[in-house]
């Protein structure tokens, strides 16, 4: 995959924006990355073209935004809100998921996708948004970020998954929204 330096100028404006379904073939690229060579989620296999515009649909109808990073026409990352849980109770709460094009993070990307992420959660009436990181090395800069952004610690899940031979735990941080 080529990584973000390689594809647009630093100089061209970072755009935040809606996902689209043609954007999808960006997105599969970018999350095929992570779910073979990292630990950053748990995902052993890439999500479909087709699972994606289904999860793109669901997300809309739900009123979970989805949101690219744009620089140059070059998708440079992705974030999204999702179910927290799908019992009624949690209505009101959701998950955070952002990923990054290689060569796009310590660019500021991801803070402007999560900040206009967690503007939008708050815009659709959600009042908690949670964030459940992979407690590894991989992820540190993902957990700064959440910090800087009014995120908490709110607990730790040992052991839970294992990928790429190696056990993992993860870290669950929250963040409230409106009054």
């Amino acid at each position: 995959m080529p990584d973000a330096d390689s594809l647009a100028s630093p100089a061209s404006p970072v755009r935040i924006r809606d996902a689209e379904l043609p954007d999808l073939p960006a997105v599969v690229e970018i999350q095929t990355h992570y779910a073979h060579h990292t630990v950053t989620t748990f995902s052993e296999e890439p999500l479909s073209l087709a699972a994606w515009a289904e999860s793109l649909e669901e997300k809309r109808a739900a009123n979970h935004p989805f949101l690219l990073a744009e620089q140059a026409g070059v998708v440079l990352g992705f974030a999204y809100a999702g179910h927290w849980r799908r019992k009624s109770a949690y209505g009101y709460t959701v998950e955070d998921t952002i990923y990054l094009r290689p060569g796009a993070e310590g660019r500021g990307v991801g803070r402007a996708l999560l900040t206009e992420l967690l503007a939008r959660c708050e815009a659709a009436g959600h009042r908690q948004v949670i964030a459940v990181l992979t407690d590894d090395v991989s992820t540190r800069a993902s957990y700064a970020l959440h910090l800087k952004l009014g995120f908490t610690q709110v607990g730790r899940l040992a052991d839970v998954g294992v990928k790429r031979g190696q056990t993992l735990s993860t870290v669950l941080m929250q963040r409230s929204l409106g009054s």
